[in-house]
């Protein structure tokens, strides 16, 4: 547990910092995160993508079943690399669901199944060690077993979508190479939150395989 707070408290440390500095950093074009948006997926023929301005920070999301890619108050109107790169990391996964992008696929199709598990999980479990039923205990680690390969799937899914963005940023001639370079310290401290949600994810459980061989 106290390996798992660590790791995730680190991650998002590192996001954070690193989008606080490089949101600083205004871009030489001075292009709003909205307009490259545009730009990449109108340049990618994704006109029927439309975009949104949504409350909060670091929010920013691609919607697949409406095909609307949503960018947070702080990113929308920035013309930061920091921005910038967020922007067309999103941007990214509409690229993606254009193509028919396998681990997207598979991810949606999981989606369901792994927010099923992530409320119920715990609770079976815990019912379970209360009541020395051995069989609601393994179907609660059944459960959170979505959990975990739903955020494996996660991985490549956000990996690629970055790899798409600076690819779009600088073949696109939104970026220079110096300023692509600061792009990706801030979408790599975002995929480090990914990665630290998949190892909290197996340590949890195999801390829950632990309790079911002691019961």
């Amino acid at each position: 547990m106290l390996l798992s707070i660590i790791i995730s408290a680190f991650a998002q440390l590192k996001v954070s910092s690193t989008y606080k500095k490089y949101a600083k950093v205004r871009s030489r074009k001075n292009m709003p995160a909205c307009e490259a948006a545009r730009f990449i997926l109108d340049y990618n023929s994704l006109g029927n993508v439309s975009i949104e301005q949504i409350h909060g920070s670091l929010t920013d999301h691609y919607d697949p079943r409406s095909k609307v890619l949503r960018l947070s108050e702080s990113v929308y109107h920035s013309a930061s690399v920091a921005a910038l790169g967020i922007a067309a990391h999103e941007a990214g996964h509409a690229l993606q669901d254009k193509e028919g992008y396998k681990p997207l696929r598979l991810r949606s199709a999981l989606a369901p199944v792994a927010n099923f598990g992530s409320r119920l999980s715990w609770l079976v479990i815990i019912i379970g060690l209360f009541s020395g039923y051995m069989g609601l205990i393994d179907l609660g680690i059944l459960l959170f077993c979505g959990v975990v390969v739903f955020q494996l799937v996660t991985l490549p899914v956000e990996f690629n979508a970055s790899s798409r963005a600076l690819a779009a940023l600088e073949g696109g001639g939104v970026l220079a190479v110096d300023e692509v370079a600061q792009t990706k310290k801030v979408l790599s401290a975002a995929a480090l939150t990914y990665v630290a949600a998949v190892l909290v994810s197996l340590l949890q459980l195999a801390r829950l395989l632990l309790m079911r061989n002691r019961r």
